[in-house]
C-alpha cells in the first residue's frame, strides 16, 4: 500500500487514531480537530503537510454538521471575522512557509500550547463584545489558518463570553468553510497541495466521518463543557511532545 507523505506504517496507524479520535472531538464539542491533527502529525512528519488536508476534512464535517445550526449563527460575528481573517491569512502563511521544518513545528506546538493555556485559564470578559473588536480576532484567526488552525483563537474569544452554546457551535460550523474556501487557493499558491494532499485526505475521510458521527451523538453523556476540558488537555499533551521534538 503506498501512502501518502512516504509515511511509515507505524506512523499512518498514529496519524489514523489521531484522526478518529480528532474528529470525535470537533462532532462532540464543535471545535479541535485542526489542531489536534496538525498537532499529531507534527510528532512524525512535517505538520505542514498536514494542513491542507485538515482544511478539506473540516469543509465536509461542516457540510456534515449544518443541518439544523442555520438559524443559530450569528452572521454578523462570521462577517467580522472573515474580513480580518482576509487580512491575517496572507501574512501567516508568508511567514511560515519561509522557515525551516523544526521551526515551523516549534511555532505550531508553542501557538497550540499557548490557546490551551488561554483557553484553560477560563478569562472572561462578562459580556458579549460584538462589533469591529470580532474583526481583530479575525486577523488572528488568518493568521493562526497559515497551519490550519484558525478556529483556536475565535474558540476562546467566544468561549470567554457570555454566548449561548447553541449559537457558539453554529458560528464556528458557519465560519470555518468559509475560512476553508477562502484558504484553498492560498494553499495551491504556496505550494502546499500536492496529489499526496489529495491522496491523504481520501484515505482520512473514512476516519473522519466515523468519528465526527459517533462525537456528534454525544455517546458519552457528558457536558460538552466538560468534554472540551479534556480535549484542550489532550492538546496541549501532542503540543507539548511536539515542540520537545523540535526542539531536541
Amino acid at each position: 500500500m503506498i501512502l501518502p507523505f512516504d509515511l511509515g506504517y507505524g506512523a499512518a496507524a498514529f496519524m489514523a487514531v489521531a484522526i478518529l479520535v480528532s474528529a470525535f472531538v470537533r462532532g462532540y464539542s464543535g471545535f479541535g480537530f485542526s489542531a489536534m491533527v496538525i498537532a499529531a502529525s507534527g510528532i512524525v512528519t512535517n505538520p505542514l503537510h498536514f494542513v491542507a488536508v485538515v482544511v478539506i476534512c473540516e469543509a465536509l464535517m461542516s457540510v456534515q454538521a449544518w443541518k439544523g445550526v442555520g438559524p443559530n449563527v450569528d452572521w454578523h460575528r462570521v462577517g467580522y471575522l472573515m474580513a480580518g481573517a482576509a487580512v491575517g491569512m496572507p501574512l501567516g502563511l508568508w511567514a511560515l512557509t519561509s522557515i525551516s521544518e523544526d521551526a515551523a513545528r516549534a511555532v505550531i506546538s508553542g501557538y497550540v500550547l499557548l490557546m490551551c493555556l488561554i483557553l484553560f485559564a477560563g478569562w472572561q470578559f462578562g459580556r458579549e463584545l460584538r462589533g469591529p473588536v470580532n474583526l481583530g480576532v479575525g486577523v488572528i484567526s488568518g493568521l493562526a489558518n497559515a497551519p490550519g488552525m484558525g478556529g483556536l483563537p475565535v474558540a476562546a474569544f467566544f468561549a470567554a463570553q457570555t454566548i449561548p452554546a447553541a449559537v457558539f457551535r453554529a458560528t464556528l460550523v458557519a465560519y470555518f468553510p468559509l475560512l476553508d474556501i477562502f484558504s484553498a487557493p492560498l494553499y495551491f499558491w504556496h505550494g502546499m497541495v500536492s496529489w499526496d494532499t489529495l491522496w491523504a485526505s481520501l484515505w482520512a475521510l473514512p476516519m473522519v466521518f466515523l468519528g465526527n458521527w459517533l462525537g456528534s451523538r454525544h455517546f458519552l453523556h457528558t457536558d460538552p463543557q466538560d468534554f472540551r476540558k479534556f480535549a484542550i488537555g489532550l492538546l496541549a499533551a501532542l503540543a507539548t511532545v511536539g515542540l520537545v521534538k523540535a526542539v531536541m
